[in-house]
């Protein structure tokens, strides 16, 4: 087994009441402009505007739930190596302060929403009520845990699509699930690994490894195949002008996750996959080689 060293981070220079709204984790936000990545409507300033307001909405409500969801957990937090930072498990933010600035943050992303189409406000309660029974009680559930936050993570993608007026294709939608899916059980797996064992205040056990880094692995790979078909399809003949650059897409995809689940299985990613990326060099230069093999394909598109 391999051994997984103390993460302690640094001293933050941000005072506990903005640590503990993990701005960081607005980064899954960026979900809501894939509907008008997908429709090359990003130059259109309206759906611009509007997918900004979806992204601004959810991040402040799921700031908000975060709150909520670390001062429910903050008694088993403080047994965890890397959430025992936190600032309710680390007793630097009172617990009374909570329940008020949750309050403020959900108050401010329902006026955010106010502005957009009420099919958007429907799924951001949805995200809001789906978030609050899983910090209660569905985080519990063994494997139907995971199925949530894969959901967590398509209720963004369509907000966005809900907010723009534009639609999410199967193809996107096929492999959003396998995609999701596979960083969900990420996430659990790379906390097994840190934990060492069981997992506090939830349903998985530490042989649980092995099956779970299957499953995800497995699921990262079919996210891989349902690309790999969507530009064998005519939509991408008629979306993008040199489709032929987007199978770069396929290997790219296939490095990044799989480098992913061989590092969680080394301890090197300790909890959230979207975090670690975020930090990760080689996660941005992937990115980076993705945006450069869409705008290759995409070039002298209508």
């Amino acid at each position: 087994m391999s051994t997984v060293t103390d993460p302690s981070p640094r001293a933050s220079p941000l005072p506990p009441a903005v640590r503990v709204l993990r701005l960081h984790q607005w980064s899954k936000n960026t979900l809501v402009f894939l509907a008008p990545i997908g429709a090359h409507r990003l130059g259109d300033g309206a759906v611009l505007r509007a997918a900004g307001l979806s992204f601004l909405a959810f991040g402040l409500v799921a700031s908000a739930l975060y709150v909520f969801n670390d001062l429910a957990d903050r008694q088993a937090d403080r047994a965890h190596p890397v959430k025992r930072h936190r600032p309710f498990a680390a007793g630097q933010l009172p617990p009374a302060a909570g329940p008020a600035l949750a309050a403020l943050l959900l108050a401010s992303g329902a006026a955010v929403a106010w502005s957009l189409p009420g099919a958007f406000q429907l799924v951001l309660l949805a995200y809001a009520a789906t978030t609050t029974a899983y910090t209660l009680w569905l985080k519990r559930l063994l494997v139907a845990d995971v199925l949530v936050l894969a959901g967590l993570y398509t209720l963004r993608l369509y907000g966005g699509a809900l907010a723009t007026g534009l639609p999410v294709s199967e193809w996107l939608a096929s492999f959003s699930m396998f995609l999701f899916l596979s960083l969900a059980l990420l996430k659990r797996g790379a906390e097994l690994v840190g934990a060492g064992g069981a997992l506090a205040g939830r349903s998985y056990r530490a042989e649980d490894r092995a099956p779970i880094f299957a499953m995800g692995a497995a699921s990262s790979y079919a996210a891989v195949l349902v690309l790999s078909l969507y530009l064998s399809s005519p939509e991408v003949r008629r979306l993008y002008v040199t489709p032929a650059w987007l199978w770069g897409l396929c290997p790219l995809v296939l490095y990044w996750a799989s480098r992913l689940w061989l590092l969680a299985g080394r301890g090197q990613v300790l909890e959230d996959p979207v975090v670690f990326a975020l930090k990760d060099r080689p996660s941005w230069i992937t990115g980076a080689l993705a945006a450069l093999v869409l705008w290759l394909g995409a070039r002298g598109t209508p």
